[in-house]
């Protein structure tokens, strides 16, 4: 049964590709150190929770992970995967049964696939496919994964709401690129095609994974409780609007292209994805805590605004060039490393939470 085809509006704005200075391949140690703490609790979750007796039938072990970009810190999650099944099957017994490890790396069909490939890891023991798409719809034939890694990929929404954009809305965004302290409509249309798009995909996954298998999220989001206005994540984007702002007052770039920009992202609270699961039903929760702090290493005389603005231009990097276009990059970012230095204690006392949120799937159709 070929995928599933949708006629919404589906955006993608990959990370930066390559292995240039400003890739999301060496500047996403971050990520990769929050995937390193939820290490334990995937490796408890396939031990306790994962039934290997119900896939007995099957000799081929598929893991997907979505929203992989290109790498590394993909490759370290689905071996992580692959090591606590293979424990598991040891525990029990049934070395003679292990199956072969099938991973597809699953990312928007703009996304550097070229780069992902060429740094697999030699020496994996497992078989490698690429499946281009977005997974607010589906992406795999139905009831073939056994388990779906997903990691820091929710918040990207699957479009810019569309009142924001719209002159004629009360939920038109101008001056700002964001919902961070905007009025309620912005806020209220980002919530909602927030709880859209995750029926989308708890939806399609519902159907891709087999009765039993997990899913296993890590999110970065906002604390219960905590207005949008109080993260650290929304705080620097307001920043970030306001250099653009600075930049439209000297005419680097336009007043309507600022107004007419919105990021399509929004951080949601683990109630919020309690809430989504539950609508959903086909899931149940098995386990959702929160990540803890991540300790920064520092091995860089970089300072820690820079870091963060590279990190963020790693990642926002497609979605402004779309916009902008490429000329304005290194002053914005340069702005708005600077913006963060001045900021650092309002940033530092901003909420934010990386959590965890293991689901399985019900034994129903």
């Amino acid at each position: 049964m070929a995928a599933e085809q949708t006629s919404r509006t589906i955006e993608a704005y990959p990370m930066k590709g390559g292995d240039g200075v400003h890739s999301y391949a060496n500047n996403s140690s971050y990520q990769g150190r929050v995937n390193n703490t939820a290490k334990r609790l995937i490796t408890e979750a396939v031990v306790e929770i994962l039934d290997i007796e119900n896939f007995a039938s099957s000799n081929t072990f598929r893991i997907a992970d979505l929203g992989c970009s290109v790498g590394p810190n993909t490759f370290f999650a689905v071996q992580n995967i692959i090591e606590a099944v293979q424990f598991k099957y040891q525990c029990q017994g049934l070395d003679s049964q292990l199956p072969e490890f099938q991973v597809l790396f699953s990312d928007h069909t703009s996304n550097d696939f070229n780069t992902l490939f060429s740094s697999l890891p030699l020496d994996r023991k497992y078989y490698a496919a690429g499946v281009p798409g977005s997974f607010y719809g589906r992406l795999f034939p139905i009831g073939s994964l056994h388990f779906v890694h997903s990691s820091y990929t929710n918040h990207w929404l699957s479009r810019v709401p569309n009142p924001v954009v719209d002159k004629s809305s009360p939920a038109w965004n101008k001056g700002r690129i964001h919902y961070t302290s905007a009025k309620d409509e912005v806020i209220k249309a980002y919530e909602a095609q927030y709880i859209e798009d995750m029926e989308y995909f708890l939806h399609a996954r519902a159907q891709e994974v087999v009765r039993g298998g997990l899913v296993a999220l890590i999110v970065s989001g906002r604390p219960n409780g905590i207005h949008h206005s109080q993260t650290t994540q929304n705080i620097i984007f307001d920043l970030l609007g306001s250099c653009l702002m600075d930049m439209a007052k000297r005419r680097i770039v336009s007043e309507e292209e600022v107004d007419s920009f919105n990021m399509p992202l929004y951080y949601m609270s683990p109630h919020e994805l309690e809430a989504a699961v539950d609508r959903n039903g086909y899931f149940s929760i098995e386990r959702m805590e929160d990540l803890p702090p991540i300790q920064e290493i520092i091995t860089s005389t970089i300072p820690k605004s820079q870091r963060i603005a590279s990190h963020l231009r790693a990642t926002l990097d497609g979605l402004i060039k779309t916009h902008f276009g490429d000329a304005i990059l290194d002053e914005l970012f340069d702005s708005l490393s600077k913006k963060i230095e001045e900021g650092m204690p309002m940033l530092i006392s901003g909420g934010s939470v990386n959590f965890f949120a293991l689901l399985r799937r019900k034994a129903m159709d």
